[in-house]
């Protein structure tokens, strides 16, 4: 569905949206019509995504700004701020990354699991928090997290990575049932969902190593696709589910 305005009208915010998944996906969320307003703690990256999804399609309405998602209050603000100016929240893709590992599991530096905490857990935590009311608002609000298929089978020289988007996925997970408990009888109508890769590829890693097959890999193209397509299914149907982009371990 690409460029229809099968998102026409929709607001869309995107944290960590100046890497290459983030720029893939406000491409593809500005082609299908949405208003995308992305966050990013590197203002040059943020910049060049937001004017990607400004090229993709003429007119769209793509903004950008530097907050700081460790910031409960700096959150809560940009997600008022959304709101106050277009009216409305239908969704938060939570793209923030980050990856550390040791050769074995022996060997893991706990000061590897204090930067996976604030990146992995802290920023789902805060943007999850202060988005819930505005998408339970929407009448299509979706929070979409995305995660590895190493927090379902971690790996030894990945302790700390795995268990930190364990912990992330448990936490949509608990969003996800307040939005099931806020639909009642009649069911969710907003979602909380986690889309799992193994990892994801983009085309200046296969140009830096030509010879690989990264397989198994999600290309970023195919991520922000796959994001666009939850609004197309219903809330109840995605709602605290897992949707997998790859082999299940």
């Amino acid at each position: 569905m690409v460029g229809n305005g099968s998102l026409s009208g929709a607001v869309i915010a995107v944290a960590g949206a100046g890497g290459p998944a983030g720029h893939a996906t406000l491409v593809r969320l500005a082609e299908a019509g949405a208003v995308v307003v992305g966050a990013d703690n590197n203002p040059e990256r943020l910049a060049e995504s937001v004017d990607a999804a400004r090229y993709a399609r003429g007119g769209a309405v793509v903004t950008g700004e530097t907050v700081d998602l460790l910031d409960l209050r700096s959150v809560r603000d940009w997600a008022a701020r959304i709101e106050k100016e277009h009216g409305r929240i239908d969704g938060l893709v939570h793209l923030v990354g980050g990856w550390r590992g040791s050769a074995t599991f022996a060997e893991t530096d706990l000061a590897d699991w204090d930067l996976l905490e604030k990146l992995l857990i802290r920023t789902v935590q805060h943007t999850s928090l202060a988005f819930f009311d505005a998408l339970q608002r929407s009448d299509r609000g979706r929070y979409l997290l995305i995660s590895a298929a190493g927090a379902s089978k971690p790996t030894a020289g990945n302790a700390a990575y795995s268990a930190a988007k364990a912990a992330a996925e448990a936490w949509t997970l608990a969003m996800a049932d307040g939005f099931r408990k806020a639909g009642g009888e009649q069911g969710p109508h907003s979602a909380a969902a986690i889309l799992v890769v193994k990892a994801l590829v983009h085309d200046a890693m296969r140009a830096e190593r030509p010879n690989a097959k990264f397989a198994g890999f999600t290309d970023v193209k195919d991520l922000a696709e796959a994001i666009e397509g939850v609004w197309h299914k219903p809330a109840a149907e995605v709602n605290g589910n897992r949707l997998w982009l790859t082999e299940k371990p």
